[in-house]
């Protein structure tokens, strides 16, 4: 059995022929219930349908998805794209404040929340052009039962054991909807497909880039892009994978690319996909592991770190588990040896961004070169660049630039940073790398974080995954702060395995491993580290911490 080809035309397309290739089997679960690929099937045509006739949405209009990892959210999303909507993915644990940003930058008219809506953005969403506000609890999508006492729980636990009714209060022009209304509504509806400008044109997503050196900005990818990153990938994992008898532990949330694409692809292939709405609770993700025995997991490195800690993880069986994938931030050499000793098995750790749908390259689960990213996937150009744009030889570090099929078409209403980074074709990453003689990529660092020394850059990843390797140290993180005297000087932040580890043992052990200008000047012992949506450690967070003389917790 193959997995379905680079012949299908589009997300709706992709829908279709795994419903009729996969029919009953499970697609997507969650907390104990499923949906078939039939199934996935015909709510995404309720949805699609009721968006045709219950509202006045056209092509090409964007719908927000601020949705965790529920089966909502695929029946939500092929849906949207079988109106011809554009998808914009948004963090459900976005502040009114970010929320409503997106909102106004996107131009969205629709959006998918979690249920209950908070009452500030309830009250902010006049100030935006969101004319529909589709809402959805925790069990919508189990049995009736279940799904009220699904739903009752999460109303108990997020006001404190106190039952509380959804919010009714209205912004001024918008129209609220449960989405199993949507859904009734929609089976008496016939969805008809979109007319559509070619592939090329259709915009599938916007998708706002983490801004961690920056604003957000909105990538504008189309179907084009995601499906030639989902072929390319096929053509990798093919050879790994048996369609239709895969197993994936999905932690990751959806709404960031990474995880987005990964399980895209494993649903190209016919997988069941248990989705974790919070993947905090590490030791619920050991049940849910326990009971799905998974033969692909996605994860990134503080995840590993977590689960390898847990006892109850290290008693599992892995012999199932073909491939561990890690991506969203660089992988140390501490956890893929431990996990390796826990599991017996090895990280396939991955690169990519936003920009690029996201993937340029990995490696395989039989060719794995520790300390790399992998080579470039097919039709993908990888090329190491000097600060003027000469092509740099194997082996030698530069700027990384990528031209493939995969890339954005642009920045959302954005004109002059579209062209700051692409050129003649090509993405300009804002990484740092090399290519090794072996056609192996090594991804360095941001460029925007390189920490300059007395005239020495110094890469805050290379002291990281050295740094790790302290048997007392869980992670820790770098970051550059302004010297008078030495342009910047370096300061750690440590999370200890030991209590009892001292500032003067970490900057020892640094000092046995590090040249003499790359040893942290200061070095700071914290409980936890903060993180982005995907969870990668913020550097700008701590440097900007560190600059208003706050410490971190």
């Amino acid at each position: 059995m193959q997995a379905i080809g680079p012949d299908v035309a589009s997300l709706s397309d992709l829908v279709h022929q795994l419903a009729r290739r996969f029919d009953e089997q499970p697609a997507f679960g969650h907390l104990g219930a499923r949906i078939s690929f039939a199934d996935l099937d015909r709510l995404s045509r309720r949805f699609a349908a009721w968006v045709q006739h219950e509202t006045d949405l056209k092509p090409g209009d964007r719908i927000v998805l601020q949705l965790p990892n529920i089966m909502q959210y695929p029946v939500v999303l092929f849906g949207a794209r079988r109106a011809g909507l554009v998808v914009v993915n948004a963090n459900p644990l976005y502040s009114c404040e970010e929320m409503c940003q997106q909102l106004r930058d996107s131009g969205a008219r629709a959006i998918v929340a979690f249920a209950p809506v908070p009452v500030e953005l309830t009250q902010c969403l006049a100030s935006t052009a969101v004319e529909y506000l589709v809402t959805t609890e925790l069990g919508d999508l189990h049995p009736p039962l279940r799904r009220c006492g699904l739903n009752l729980l999460a109303r108990l636990k997020r006001r404190g054991m106190r039952p509380v009714l959804l919010s009714t209060r209205r912004a001024a022009g918008v129209r609220q909807i449960a989405l199993t209304a949507v859904m009734q509504k929609g089976s008496k509806l016939i969805w008809q497909p979109s007319e559509s400008t070619g592939i090329e044109a259709s915009l599938a997503l916007l998708q706002y880039t983490g801004g961690t050196t920056g604003p957000a900005k909105g990538a504008m990818l189309t179907e084009a892009a995601l499906l030639a990153n989902l072929t390319q990938l096929q053509a990798l994992i093919s050879q790994y994978c048996v369609p239709g008898q895969e197993r994936l532990l999905q932690p990751l949330p959806l709404y960031h690319i990474y995880s987005f694409t990964l399980t895209l692809l494993m649903l190209s292939l016919g997988a069941y996909i248990e989705l974790v709405p919070d993947p905090r609770r590490v030791r619920g993700l050991v049940r849910c592991w326990d009971r799905l025995d998974p033969t692909v997991l996605a994860g990134i490195n503080p995840l590993f770190v977590n689960l390898c800690r847990q006892p109850e993880f290290q008693r599992l069986d892995f012999s199932s588990l073909k491939l561990t994938v890690s991506g969203g931030m660089s992988l140390t050499r501490a956890v893929a040896a431990r996990w390796h000793a826990v599991t017996g098995k090895d990280i396939c750790e991955g690169y990519g961004l936003t920009e690029c749908s996201p993937v340029v390259s990995v490696n395989c689960p039989d060719a794995i070169r520790l300390g790399t990213v992998g080579k470039p996937l097919v039709q993908t150009d990888v090329h190491i660049v000097d600060d003027c744009g000469h092509v740099l030889p194997p082996g030698e570090s530069g700027n990384i630039r990528i031209r493939g099929p995969q890339l954005m078409s642009g920045y959302w209403h954005q004109r002059h940073e579209t062209e700051t980074v692409l050129q003649d074709g090509w993405l300009d990453t804002g990484d740092i790398g090399l290519i090794d003689h072996d056609g192996y990529l090594r991804v360095i660092d941001r460029r925007k974080e390189v920490i300059n020394v007395s005239g020495f850059k110094v890469y805050p990843s290379e002291l990281e995954d050295v740094i790790a390797c302290h048997p007392d140290i869980v992670e820790c993180a770098v970051v550059g702060l302004p010297d008078s005297n030495r342009g910047e000087q370096i300061k750690l932040y440590v999370v200890p395995a030991n209590q009892q580890l001292s500032i003067r043992e970490v900057r020892e052990y640094c000092r046995e491993r590090l040249t003499a200008y790359k040893v942290p000047r200061s070095v700071e012992f914290c409980q936890r580290l903060p993180r982005t949506a995907i969870g990668k450690v913020s550097r700008r967070d701590l440097r900007d911490r560190a600059l208003q003389g706050q410490r971190v917790h």
